[in-house]
């Protein structure tokens, strides 16, 4: 394993979603201050019922996204995955975002890939894509990516159960900007009647509300969480530069080097961080998208009965090419 610069750490937490907590060997918090910001009595907030899933669909195998695109000269594309292993039951990539980092063009994006999406596993069929790893390893992964949606993936980041927590609580806790209300089962001592809520806004959380936060799903479902997995991770960069973070990054690094697997050679390290320094001056740079309900179509699946989604192609295909080839034209 190896040590890898404070962005790319950073950026890596939001895999923490969906993930159950590490132990992590205890660390001195650093020097900050915490006040968390109290829960407040669910009041008349309604549950959202999750929708029900419809035939609507099926899958395609004529429809693969081939966009006969350049790679942006210099690109380096990075899968950063949050696995839900636990001993006895394999892997499932709960989390997969790929981090497209792009020093020629000064711009770095994070886009998110449903867990539940149902693609081809070449070799293996139809199967939702977090099996991937399972099934194949990296080079499946790899694989998968480049067959559905003509992405070249790298290099990969890998955590299990981190120490979401612990990390979050060293640093003070983070205060993060929730785009929606959220409303959900819970059973944090700030719970009321095992129901604990968070309003929109800005709220200080920290590190077993922040795990509450991006892994509840029983009144929201899994885009949500993507969305909200994104909020914390963007809190935790923001708190992190806060603390001259680059200044810190041996102490910092201490809570990531249980959790962090990579084959990222060190010499590639080396040669993006001027992209991460200027990440540091201008935050903008950094450019987040994700696969949302709109841009998928429901789906049963016969005999198993597995709720899935099967992407739409035209949609997908338009959210990565942003991402993915932000200025490349098309290759005749």
């Amino acid at each position: 394993m190896r040590k890898i610069p404070l962005i790319f750490l950073c950026v890596f937490m939001f895999l923490l979603a969906g993930c159950n907590a590490l132990e992590v060997p205890p660390n001195d918090p650093l020097e900050t201050t915490f006040t968390p910001t109290p829960f407040q009595p669910a009041g008349e907030v309604p549950i959202t019922p999750t929708p029900e899933w419809t035939l609507t669909a099926t899958p395609d195998e004529s429809k693969i996204i081939s966009l006969g695109l350049e790679r942006p000269q210099g690109q380096v594309n990075i899968l950063l995955m949050g696995s839900d292993f636990r001993p006895g039951m394999g892997y499932r990539t709960d989390v997969m975002m790929l981090l497209s980092l792009m020093p020629e063009q000064n711009l770095i994006t994070l886009t998110s890939f449903p867990r539940d999406l149902y693609v081809d596993l070449p070799g293996y069929g139809y199967e939702r894509i977090n099996a991937a790893l399972e099934f194949g390893g990296f080079p499946l992964v790899q694989e998968t990516f480049d067959y559905n949606f003509d992405v070249p993936v790298d290099y990969y980041m890998l955590t299990d159960f981190s120490g979401f927590v612990s990390i979050i609580d060293t640093l003070g806790g983070i205060t993060v900007n929730a785009a929606y209300e959220l409303y959900d089962t819970c059973d944090l001592p700030q719970a009321v009647d095992h129901m604990c809520y968070v309003p929109a806004g800005r709220i200080t959380m920290n590190g077993e509300t922040a795990l509450w936060y991006v892994r509840s799903r029983y009144s929201t479902n899994d885009f949500d969480r993507t969305r909200r997995a994104q909020e914390v991770i963007t809190a935790i960069v923001q708190k992190t530069m806060s603390l001259d973070a680059l200044n810190r990054a041996a102490e910092l690094f201490d809570l990531f080097r249980y959790s962090v697997e990579t084959d990222i050679p060190f010499d590639l390290i080396v040669k993006m961080l001027p992209l991460a320094a200027n990440y540091l001056q201008d935050p903008s740079i950094l450019q987040r998208y994700a696969i949302t309900e709109a841009d998928v179509t429901d789906y049963l699946v016969p005999v198993s009965g597995a709720m899935v989604v099967i992407p739409n192609n035209e949609a997908v295909a338009k959210i990565i090419q942003q991402a993915i080839y932000p200025s490349a034209d098309p290759q005749n």
